[in-house]
């Protein structure tokens, strides 16, 4: 299917190529960076070792998105008639692309996105063959893997697709899949947590509106799940999740797979867990303080007790940032608007003030501001959504977005399989010149 964002991506691809292609030629042996034991052994945190252009941690302004900061790119992209996000579907464009979409640009990609939208019957009688416990995260995955067999990528690869081409099908499979991720979810939101009262997408509606439609959630919460699923799109490539696709993906694996493999990833407890955590924790000092508003001096002196006991204040700190994650600040705002009278925000709102020059003060945390999960939480709790397992599948559909964006990519550009080299222990002590 040939759209105007296809066609446009298609030009993008063949002007990067050369560029890709040069660096390898005539610059490939230039270092980037020096590996230490620490490096190596330390989860390989640090070393400039993976290339992604969709977007970039910058220590100062947090994430940008193809270039954009977050406030930026909220205020750049055509909003939805009558909400305050922009369109999940133009955040995409503009992750593909790196051009901030037109509002014709939009729609046509909203269109497209909607006509793809339908879920197979059988991915739903997959998921609901498990047992009824199983965590929402493992019938995300689950679903998506089911889908496996719709993928026109593995297809034309068994046809004998070109190199240069790859990227053609693996754009129509994320398209395809990204379509049908709301629905997905929110079925099993309402399958698990709704007695099975599953509401039906409206293929009219934008993926945040009818995604809200599908949770049974009024409005504002179409501008929330725009909002959530844009913010937690993408986060450079290293993190658990971006890298399990991206590496998944290096194997020619098809989107599917690629995406599964991140979810997964994503539900580990050190990575995508920390939302729900943060708001677990919240709770738990709220019942300390007798679910009442405490004054500042009280919070002082449990935020005190806290880390002098050696525990963390959850959501506070970040290992880049040098100040309050953005994406912290566009959900404080929406709060600020929205639910300001809120018993649980009025917690966060006085640990944002209280919180970071504490944790200076302790001289523990070299970033002590708050990031994203100091806040995504509440705002789900106060629109109904206290199922805290549900949480990282909400997560996993705007991580997918930039996880596909990267694939897409780098099919384009003819990215190899990633195969770092490791080293024993003892290889490593005779390095240090340890004696054995």
């Amino acid at each position: 299917m040939s759209t105007a964002l296809k066609q446009k991506l298609h030009q993008k691809i063949e002007a990067h190529r050369p560029r890709t292609t040069r660096l390898l030629k005539e610059f490939g042996d230039t270092k980037i960076s020096d590996v230490t034991i620490a490096q190596a052994i330390g989860g390989m945190r640090g070393v400039k070792g993976l290339v992604t252009d969709i977007s970039y941690l910058d220590p100062n302004e947090g994430i940008r998105f193809r270039g954009y900061t977050i406030p930026e790119t909220l205020a750049k992209l055509p909003k939805a008639p009558g909400g305050e996000m922009p369109y999940v579907e133009g955040h995409l464009h503009l992750l593909l692309t790196g051009d901030i979409p037109t509002e014709s640009e939009t729609l046509e990609l909203v269109k497209d996105m909607q006509a793809r939208s339908k879920v197979p019957t059988y991915v739903f009688d997959v998921i609901r063959a498990a047992h009824k416990d199983t965590h929402p995260m493992t019938l995300f995955s689950l679903a998506v893997l089911t889908m496996q067999q719709e993928s026109k990528y593995s297809r034309a690869y068994a046809k004998g697709i070109g190199k240069m081409d790859h990227w053609d099908a693996t754009y129509e499979d994320c398209i395809d899949m990204l379509a049908k991720l709301p629905e997905i979810a929110a079925h099993i939101f309402r399958m698990k947590y709704r007695n099975d009262n599953i509401i039906p997408p409206n293929p009219k509606l934008d993926m945040g509106a009818n995604f809200a439609h599908m949770m049974g959630i009024n409005k504002p919460y179409d501008d929330v799940a725009r909002m959530y699923f844009i913010l937690h799109s993408d986060h450079e490539s290293g993190n658990v999740s971006a890298h399990t696709g991206h590496l998944v993906s290096s194997a020619l694996s098809d989107p599917y797979y690629s995406i599964s493999s991140m979810l997964n990833g994503l539900a580990g407890p050190l990575h995508g867990l920390a939302n729900q955590e943060v708001l677990r924790w919240i709770q738990g000092v709220m019942d300390k303080m007798g679910n009442k508003v405490p004054t500042e001096e009280e919070m002082k002196k449990f935020c005190w007790d806290t880390l002098k006991s050696g525990q963390v204040v959850p959501g506070f700190g970040h290992a880049v940032l040098r100040k309050t994650d953005p994406r912290y600040m566009t959900q404080r705002e929406f709060c600020l608007k929205h639910l300001p009278n809120d018993l649980i925000f009025k917690y966060v709102d006085m640990m944002f003030k209280l919180v970071p020059p504490i944790m200076q003060e302790h001289g523990k945390a070299k970033n002590p501001w708050p990031n994203v999960d100091a806040q995504s939480g509440v705002i789900q709790w106060f629109y109904g959504l206290k199922e805290y397992d549900f949480y990282t599948v909400l997560f996993g559909i705007g991580r997918a977005l930039g996880v596909c964006s990267n694939i897409v990519w780098d099919r384009a550009l003819g990215y190899p399989i990633e195969r770092p080299k490791s080293v024993t222990t003892s290889m490593l002590e005779d390095m240090a010149g340890i004696k054995k």
